[in-house]
């Protein structure tokens, strides 16, 4: 790998950027393979024969000529500084080599669309290797000069595997790649706004050499960068939210354009720039034993269509990929605890280190919580069981409670969420259906905001009157 730069660097080593970014690595391999190949992990399906959807840069000739796919991204965040503020960044991305098989033949080899062996079977594939490059820790600060040019290369290649039965040789798997070239761009400069706020530019570009005209998009992908991610980590500094920043960083957030990738928090002082859209703080589920490729979906089900795949099946399956066959095996093998843990889970959205635990579904485990006594103050009335009310539904949550501006209604209870919100509990005066529906125990549910008792609006002698 080649490397040229500029810019004021602090020495660094590949281990210590492993270390710092271990906390995103996961959640960064889980969505740099998504879709890598998907149920039912065969090559021979139809569902596997477009891959490498997502945050592909090809050679920038063949993004001009043909429009579909793009040869750059730029990832824009902000940094609050402390006094020697530094950034540490790394690319991540797939390489893709090209999987023959060829059989042995009379002086030599010749391809062939399957080669099976003691059980074993492999077909053509294109198998995706991870690249890392990392660029030297940055100073952020002063501001000038606080840039650096990073240009990376990785060589053509082609490795052959040789496949023996019953001592002779059978065949043989070759694995060819393309030679890859790209650039790594990093500036730093003052973001608009308030405070003394840093606004980070990371660009990702292929300058990759291509000259053919009118290829296709296949044609393309063995010198493109495909499914690439940006870590980024900050000493002395933490990264503000892109997507929920505080009220004074606002302005600096807004003047940040991101192309083609989405940054978002993993811890205060370490970010990933993902293709896929993501929330802050994201994990891998600790009751994931492994990767299924296909985070849209639940493992459990996936794991159970697994189970239903002939035998034959799995054998193409396990012959497509390492990956693939990883998943088979694991599910072939999996333990009635891990079965179990699949399932599902509950987790406490607040957790409290003291709080003992109560099953949130049942107010009547947790004796801190009575729906029929607990209270509200709403324009300085105390609001519980059996205040009279008049609905002012705003929120727009459910066209239906439209019908119900400006009636009149009774609270049947206050009620905590999860989340530790407030929810009154009524039921509208004058419902033919109101005895039956409290006897269900189902009630109509508003915010606080949303009713006003009616001795507040002086109109208690109208109540039930539509507005």
């Amino acid at each position: 790998m080649s490397r040229g730069a500029m810019g004021r660097h602090v020495v660094a080593t590949a281990a210590g950027a492993d270390e710092r970014f271990a906390s995103a690595r996961a959640v960064a391999d889980a969505t740099m393979f998504e879709g890598y190949v998907l149920y039912p992990y065969r090559a021979s399906a139809r569902k596997n024969q477009v891959r490498w959807q997502f945050g592909v840069l090809t050679p920038r000739g063949f993004a001009d000529s043909d429009g579909s796919e793009r040869w750059s991204l730029r990832t824009e965040c902000v940094v609050d500084p402390g006094t020697a503020p530094s950034l540490t960044v790394r690319v991540r991305f797939l390489q893709l080599q090209h999987r023959t098989v060829e059989a042995a033949v009379p002086g030599g080899y010749a391809t062939a669309d399957t080669l099976e062996v003691d059980g074993r079977r492999w077909v053509p594939w294109d198998e995706g290797a991870p690249r890392t490059v990392d660029v030297p820790p940055l100073r952020l600060l002063p501001i000038e000069g606080a840039c650096c040019d990073q240009a990376f290369a990785f060589r053509a290649g082609e490795e052959r595997e040789v496949v023996t039965g019953d001592g002779r040789r059978v065949g043989r798997i070759v694995r060819r790649r393309e030679a890859v070239e790209g650039r790594v761009r990093v500036v730093a400069a003052w973001a608009d706004g308030p405070g003394a706020l840093v606004k980070v530019t990371v660009t990702v570009e292929n300058t990759s050499p291509w000259m053919s005209a009118g290829a296709r998009r296949d044609d393309a992908l063995p010198r493109s960068l495909v499914a690439v991610h940006v870590m980024l980590a900050v000493d002395d500094g933490e990264f503000v939210s892109a997507i929920d920043p505080p009220d004074d960083a606002r302005t600096a957030v807004d003047g940040c354009a991101n192309d083609g990738t989405f940054p978002v928090l993993i811890a205060r002082d370490v970010m990933l720039s993902s293709p896929i859209i993501l929330y802050d703080f994201p994990l891998v589920a600790p009751e994931s034993p492994g990767d299924m490729y296909d985070a849209t979906e639940i493992d459990e089900i996936l794991a159970l269509r697994v189970l239903t795949l002939t035998d034959d099946e799995k054998a193409e399956a396990r012959g497509t990929d390492s990956r693939a066959a990883a998943i088979v095996d694991r599910c072939d093998d999996m333990p009635p605890e891990v079965w179990e843990r699949l399932h599902g889970a509950v987790r406490p959205l607040s957790p409290s280190a003291t709080a003992p635990a109560v099953p949130w579904w049942d107010p009547g485990a947790d004796a801190s919580v009575d729906p029929e006594s607990d209270i509200v103050s709403i324009a300085g009335v105390e609001v519980g069981a059996g205040t009279p009310v008049r609905l002012r539904p705003s929120r727009r949550a459910d066209a239906h409670d439209l019908f119900l501006a400006g009636l009149t209604a009774t609270v049947a209870g206050v009620f905590h969420d999860v989340d530790g919100a407030v929810h009154v509990a009524v039921t509208v005066d004058g419902d033919p259906a109101t005895e039956e529906l409290a006897w269900q125990g189902r009630y109509l549910y508003f915010h606080p905001d949303e009713v006003e008792p009616v001795d507040v609006a002086g109109d208690a002698d109208d109540a039930g009157a539509a507005p």
